[in-house]
């Protein structure tokens, strides 16, 4: 049985209502529970939770000094191509907006590199837009092939692909795959994508699960926050995650919490998502899932990234540019406006500050 089919047994409607009917006392009882159950994940993202997230906050606090120390892992993201041919209407990329579209070349591909490694990063990220025929598997192959002479880590976020498409991208020196679902409302999901091969919502769903059969190391998920209701989908994030992890044992497992920030087209999120929200999801995150690495990227400010630092952060992007070739150029038309634009070492020496190791590597491929 796959998520898919886990997740077909979970009724949206009934989860939010279980979520909003929790009590003062069903918080209680979860801060005082040994280990975080489903149940209790629910009563932490309940509006009843709202006046314990100090207590929540210390407990996720110590989870992470019991599981991480002081580590945080620092990595950033090239983006080789923004073709896209899909029409997500809350993405920059999206295929009706009028950007100017570009493709790195392998030359321009392994300029970028080397512009990145100087600054020390060993981890690395690569992104392109959804486009199969632009951005082809060879492509991509070829470009994991040129940072794999600089980074000693990989990511890919790009479009989801076969087993066999990753097992491809495995030998070619990815080791993690990052993909989001972007909300976990199906007919929501229909929705927010009109035209194109990302309307396949379980083919996306089932991404992770393919990705780590084709022995990827570690996979990155997560809900854009901001499309749905923020309590529900941060509800099934976590259990996608839990599913993934007792699945797949092997596999080291992330979460993301992007929220929602400007792009070209301008789309308005349809729920709020404000800053003691994010607190209460990644301390929710942190205290079921204390093992997963939970990731905080730069669409939040420094301000937020630095204060909650210590609630669950165990990775953190760097030296960020969202459009294609902006390390060595000027920035172009990017997926989403960034709010932390501080470079590598101004947040290394930030973490530093703050009693934090800056980790350039922890992993090297065989």
């Amino acid at each position: 049985m796959g998520f898919f089919d886990f997740w077909n047994t979970l009724d949206p409607e009934t989860i939010l209502a279980r979520i909003e009917a929790s009590t003062e006392g069903d918080v209680l009882a979860a801060l005082a529970a040994r280990k975080c159950t489903s149940e209790n994940l629910m009563a932490y993202l309940s509006p009843a939770a709202a006046p314990f997230i100090e207590e929540m906050a210390r407990k996720a606090h110590d989870e992470t000094l019991r599981h991480f120390g002081r580590q945080v892992l620092l990595f950033t993201p090239i983006y080789i191509s923004n073709h896209c041919v899909n029409q997500c209407v809350y993405c920059g990329f999206n295929a009706r907006n009028r950007i100017h579209r570009r493709q790195l070349t392998l030359e321009e591909v392994a300029t970028e590199a080397e512009a990145i490694a100087k600054t020390g990063l060993k981890h690395i990220l690569l992104l392109t837009g959804e486009a199969p025929g632009v951005a082809t598997q060879e492509y991509i192959e070829e470009s994991l092939a040129l940072l794999s002479k600089h980074f000693t880590s990989i990511g890919i976020e790009i479009y989801p692909v076969d087993e066999e498409g990753y097992t491809r991208f495995v030998a070619a020196g990815a080791d993690s795959l990052t993909v989001y679902q972007e909300t976990y409302n199906a007919g929501l999901y229909e929705t927010l994508h009109p035209a194109g091969p990302k309307r396949d919502f379980r083919f996306r769903l089932e991404a992770p699960e393919r990705a780590a059969r084709a022995k990827m190391r570690g996979v990155n998920l997560g809900g854009l926050l901001g499309l749905d209701n923020w309590r529900r989908e941060s509800f099934f994030t976590a259990m996608h995650a839990n599913w993934v992890m007792d699945t797949f044992p092997e596999v080291e497992l992330g979460i993301s919490l992007p929220r929602m920030r400007p792009h070209a087209g301008g789309y308005e999120p349809a729920f709020v998502v404000d800053d003691a929200h994010m607190v209460q999801i990644m301390t929710a995150f942190r205290l079921f899932l204390p093992r997963a690495g939970i990731t905080m990227s730069t669409r939040e400010s420094a301000f937020f990234r630095d204060n909650v630092l210590p609630l669950g952060v165990t990775r953190m992007s760097a030296g960020v540019h969202t459009s294609v070739g902006s390390h060595t150029e000027e920035e172009g038309s990017g997926q989403f406006d960034i709010s932390d634009e501080r470079s590598v070492a101004e947040m290394a020496a930030s973490l530093s500050a703050r009693g934090y190791q800056p980790v350039y590597q922890d992993w090297r491929m065989a």
